[in-house]
Parts: structure tokens; sequence; C-alpha cells
């Protein structure tokens, strides 16, 4: 069973950065490794759906962004270390929202939706202050 865990998350001001992390642990149901997983990074508003900020194929070759944090957030992964980052900068008051990452059997191109990833972290909370 995959875990993930996430950590980074925090209080920050407007204009500035955190980076977030994501652990993993465990093989999927079909014994895939995280390096065989797209990683994504979803987030969640009071009161709005989730939305997928960022996700990277399991050999780093591939990436998406959410149009609201391209050029502002970047998402990497360090499959050595089991880890997925995400590194946010410029970081704006409607930034904060709960954040999640996910791994997913399915290329980061047609990963778009949160249906199609397995195994989710607990989430960590980023709120941007004014």
């Amino acid at each position: 069973q995959v875990q993930l865990v996430e950590s980074g998350g925090g209080l920050v001001q407007a204009g500035g950065s955190l980076r977030l992390s994501c652990a993993a642990s465990g093989r999927t149901a079909s014994g895939r490794t995280f390096s065989s997983q797209t990683v994504g990074w979803f987030r969640q508003a009071p009161g709005k759906d989730l939305e997928l900020v960022a996700a990277i194929s399991g050999i780093g070759d591939s990436t998406i962004y959410g149009s609201s944090v391209k050029g502002r957030f970047t998402i990497s992964r360090d499959n050595d270390k089991n880890t997925a980052n995400l590194q946010m900068t410029s970081l704006k008051v409607e930034d904060t929202a709960g954040y999640y990452c996910a791994s997913s059997p399915v290329h980061p191109m047609m990963a778009h939706t949160p249906n199609h990833y397995d195994y989710w972290g607990q989430g960590t909370q980023v709120t941007v202050s004014s």
C-alpha cells in the first residue's frame, strides 16, 4: 500500500515562498513503485472543489501546471528519495488552501482530475496573508 505524507505547509505573507514535500513509501496494489507513478499536487480551498496544481511523470520528464500557478510554482521529484516537491513562489492570498499530493498510474497529460489518482496524502495547510 502506498503511503504519502505531505509537509512544509504554513503561514506566509503574500509574495513569499514555500516548499511542500511529499514523502512516499510502499508499493501500489499491483506492486508498482513510486518511480512508476505520476505525482500530482492538488489543493482545495473552503467551499471549492479540488483543483490540480501540478503533476509530474514517473521519471520526471513531463510536467503540467494549473493555469493559476503557471510560472510561479515548480514541481519536481527525487525518485532515489521517494519524494516529490512543490516549490511555490510569489504566493497570493488566493493560493490559501489545503494542499494534497496524490499518485496515479496515468501519464500527467491525461491525469487532470482527482479520479485519476489512486493514493492520497492527508494534506498540509498553506495560508497566505495579505
